[in-house]
């Protein structure tokens, strides 16, 4: 009877015979439910990332700027998961291929955006560097940007998006004459060479103060050497020579740092890539199928209200 598929000897369904599978029906509920609560994560965290900004410097560097960035992307994931989730639980084909549809749609795109980036790879890179430009000039009016530029300049080493006097591009950095600004013809502390042995220390290694605080407490003492982080190190590394300027910042900009880290972890992206595209793939095959197990659940109960007028049909 296994083969059978709920049918009589007679080869007619069973009345509670169903094609649609509960187990691909649940599971595709659940694959949309989790996606839901990450859209839901990012809304949130996107809308707090709104609230606290300023009105006027919220919308200075909007093609940029990470908390729209993310409310753009949660708001969508929110759309097609909830269609996903409700279609799969009331068995509703519009939801249902709305949801494959939307899917199949963001999967091709970022198919051919990878394709075109790939051919088109000098004009990406150009395109690459007007946002890095465009965000080091609101770099002090967004202080997401801020932290964001400041992480990638830290992560890679970098300073700029070719070189680091991109900076003058931003109005307190500039290096103009008639700059009043404090940081005029500076860099922020994100460029600067972090090395331990360049940075003084208030204490000595066997100073007086040393000794005195042992008698209070010996742990005290042996982390007595504290160290200060100087955060003017870019001050005014724009007036002095490309060398001399590199023994305190990285002189090197940004965009060729990217470019050397993604030719040299081609296969940690493409892993990345794979694991955003397996997801996509396993929610259109389950939509998919779904969509065909109650098409022909329709046509199962069609056929039974036909039988019912007219046995002999």
């Amino acid at each position: 009877m296994c083969g059978s598929r709920g049918r009589d000897a007679l080869g007619r369904y069973d009345e509670d015979f169903s094609f649609v599978s509960p187990v691909v029906k649940y599971l595709l509920f659940i694959f949309n439910f989790i996606f839901w609560l990450i859209a839901m994560s990012m809304i949130g965290i996107g809308v707090y990332a709104r609230v606290v900004k300023h009105a006027e410097t919220a919308l200075a560097c909007l093609t940029v700027d990470p908390a729209m960035m993310l409310l753009v992307v949660g708001v969508l994931m929110f759309i097609i998961t909830f269609c996903g989730c409700v279609g799969s639980l009331r068995e509703n084909i519009c939801l249902l291929q709305f949801f494959c549809i939307s899917l199949t749609i963001i999967f091709l795109l970022q198919l051919a955006a990878g394709v075109l980036g790939f051919i088109f790879s000098d004009k990406a890179r150009n395109k690459v560097t007007q946002m890095v430009n465009n965000a080091i000039v609101h770099y002090r009016d967004d202080i997401d940007l801020q932290n964001l530029i400041d992480f990638g300049q830290k992560e890679f080493g970098c300073c700029g998006a070719v070189t680091y006097t991109d900076w003058s591009n931003n109005m307190y950095f500039n290096c103009t004459d008639n700059n009043p600004s404090r940081e005029r013809c500076s860099v922020p502390f994100s460029c600067c060479i972090s090395t331990k042995d360049k940075v003084p220390s208030i204490f000595p290694p066997f100073s007086t103060a040393c000794f005195t605080t042992v008698c209070v407490c010996v742990c005290a003492c042996v982390c007595a050497r504290v160290q200060v982080i100087n955060t003017m190190c870019g001050q005014g590394v724009q007036e002095v020579e490309y060398i001399e300027a590199g023994n305190v910042i990285h002189t090197n900009g940004c965009i060729d740092k990217v470019v050397d880290w993604i030719h040299s972890n081609l296969f940690l992206l493409g892993g990345i890539a794979l694991g955003l595209a397996i997801p996509q793939l396993v929610g259109i095959l389950l939509s998919q199928i779904l969509i065909n197990q109650i098409k022909d659940q329709i046509e199962l109960q069609n056929y039974n209200l036909r039988h019912r007028a007219d046995p002999w049909r």
